[in-house]
């Protein structure tokens, strides 16, 4: 694609998991080329990721998150060949601050006044190449002396979920912001969104998979939709716990704890009609989710309808469960083959565990991994649209 968007999202060891990973894989899907880098390593290589969650303590906890998986090598990048540069928070950032190449390609960015997006911790990065000096910020508020002293206006954040800009420069203060940091970005490439307003439901759990859940969900919030997560016995406001789901050469996936999920709708009530479309994450909240019957009812009400479904990884569990797969074509995490095909559905081989499948109004991925079609596809049912 001639006129493809390209941006850089640098990275580093124990760089923020939803930071680094919601901005790569959402934008991918819009349609850009993201090429993410880290000082000292290679395309193929990988960078440990930190979970950063507020658990009521004085400061963020920490716990280990996915490992995130290098696309591109930092020594062979050339800054003239992208469009904007995405910085991600977490611990990253006060040490890649100190790397003069790694200021110098914030500089290279700067001077030629491309959108530069910074989270949480990145804009330390920012204060250390001189980019914020007389400009309006905000940050992870223990970044606040760093950017008053390097000369930047700041801006407190009034929730977690706060953002700015100011000429190139978007700044955003935790990944509650992904959202509008996200949309601001694009708009600053030059994007138009088609097709926003639309209301989507996900189907949560506890223990579902952390990606699966928080990657398309601000994915779509991000495109000005309206997006409400449930879980059956609770309301608005609770939270469900996640699991890190990860490939690390094992028989089978690891799991680690994973971010607190806010669910922001109660699952008593609900009405179907009034959504266009239904999103369900995997992780293993689908295994009990399947028994509940008022679950089956609501996934029912909007296959039946044919409004637009995407369920991803175990996530196909239920659909099984409900009986809606049979002549279906579908995929779902390998081990997840005998409950579609005991259901009645036409295996579709996930070869490579990122493809994922259409089939009428219904998506279908194997894993996280193949986030970028599996939005993409449920975006096209939605009538949803990226363009430059």
């Amino acid at each position: 694609m001639a006129d493809q968007k390209r941006v850089l999202l640098l990275c580093g060891d124990y760089v923020e998991d939803y930071e680094v990973m919601v901005p790569f894989q959402a934008l991918s899907a819009y349609g850009l080329s993201v090429d993410a880098v880290c000082p000292g390593k290679k395309a193929g290589d990988f960078c440990r990721t930190a979970i950063h969650d507020s658990l009521g303590h004085q400061t963020y906890s920490e716990s280990r998150g996915h490992n995130f998986v290098l696309n591109a090598t930092f020594d062979e990048i050339d800054a003239t060949k992208y469009d904007g540069l995405i910085i991600p928070g977490g611990r990253a950032p006060e040490y890649l601050a100190m790397i003069e190449s790694v200021t110098d390609l914030v500089k290279k960015f700067e001077h030629s006044q491309k959108p530069i997006a910074s989270i949480c911790h990145g804009q330390l990065i920012l204060a250390a190449a001189g980019s914020v000096k007389g400009k309006k910020c905000t940050a992870y508020p223990a970044v606040k002396p760093v950017l008053v002293s390097a000369g930047a206006h700041w801006l407190e954040p009034e929730t977690t979920a706060f953002c700015t800009s100011d000429g190139n420069i978007i700044t955003g203060a935790t990944y509650d912001g992904h959202p509008e940091f996200i949309r601001l970005f694009i708009k600053a490439l030059g994007a138009k969104i088609s097709g926003s307003g639309k209301r989507i439901l996900f189907l949560c759990g506890d223990y579902m998979e952390d990606y699966e859940v928080m990657v398309p969900f601000q994915s779509l919030e991000a495109l000005e939709c309206h997006v409400d997560a449930v879980c059956p016995g609770k309301r608005a406001g609770d939270k469900c716990p996640t699991a890190v789901h990860d490939f690390e050469g094992d028989q089978t996936y690891s799991e680690k704890p994973g971010h607190n999920f806010t669910l922001t709708a109660d699952f008593e009530g609900i009405d179907a009609s009034s959504y266009d479309g239904l999103v369900i994450p995997g992780g293993r909240a689908p295994e009990y989710l399947a028994l509940n019957d008022n679950v089956i009812k609501l996934v029912k009400e909007f296959m039946e309808s044919g409004k637009p479904v995407a369920s991803i990884c175990h996530g196909q569990q239920i659909l099984s469960a409900a009986g809606l797969l049979k002549g279906r074509k579908c995929t779902a995490y390998p081990a997840v083959k005998l409950n579609v095909v005991l259901a009645g559905a036409t295996w579709l081989e996930p070869d490579p565990i990122h493809r994922c499948f259409t089939d009428g109004n219904l998506v279908t991925g194997a894993a996280w991994p193949g986030h970028p079609e599996f939005i993409a596809q449920f975006m096209a049912l939605l009538g949803l649209t990226v363009s430059f």
